[in-house]
């Protein structure tokens, strides 16, 4: 095993417990096989986390903080593609994907779990509120449309890729969301 330090050690073990979830689910996570994972010894998981619901709990939390900022070029048709194409990647990449099937595991279940998930998305709303407060100055949107309600006709078809019928989502997927959403929003539907 690599002698690592401080971030690098988390950084390993919080991928590696996001990896075990993905392809054990939570009931048959361990941390023996997360240390494995990580390359690292099991007495360096069990010092930073005193058992796997901590660990899992840690891994999502920051997956959970990370940013995903919302770009401004005046457009909001572009802007939102633009922020559903990163998204779309993110969530069908290395961190994304073990992350999402884990949302849906047992492992969901966990109260930290369910706090983590509801700041992921609270975040991603927080977020698209004020990019929709632009577009309604500029006249791209009219008024009302909600925010949660928006961003539910953006990633559900993302989701349903992922989730349901098991298949990677595409740019191409990502701009039909971002149209179909914007449609439903300029009709009055997402108020």
């Amino acid at each position: 095993m690599t002698a690592r330090r401080g971030a690098a050690v988390r950084a390993a073990v919080l991928t590696a417990a996001l990896d075990e979830l993905a392809e054990r689910g939570f009931a048959a996570l361990t941390m023996d096989n997360v240390a494995t994972r990580a390359g690292v010894h099991k007495t360096t998981v069990y010092r930073r986390w005193p058992d796997r619901e901590s660990l899992v709990t840690d891994a999502v939390l920051e997956v959970a903080s990370q940013d995903f900022p919302m770009p401004d070029t005046g457009s909001l048709d572009d802007d939102l593609v633009t922020w559903l194409r990163t998204l779309g990647s993110w969530l069908g990449g290395p961190v994304g994907r073990p992350l999402v099937t884990m949302l849906t595991s047992d492992a969901a279940r966990l109260p930290a779990i369910a706090d983590a998930k509801r700041a992921f998305f609270t975040t991603r709303v927080g977020v698209l509120a004020v990019r929709l407060e632009v577009a309604v100055a500029a006249g791209q949107l009219p008024r009302g449309v909600d925010p949660l309600r928006l961003l539910g006709a953006l990633v559900a078809p993302l989701y349903l890729n992922l989730l349901v019928v098991d298949r990677p989502v595409t740019p191409e997927d990502c701009d039909r969301a971002a149209r179909a959403a914007l449609l439903a929003a300029r009709a009055g539907l997402l108020s």
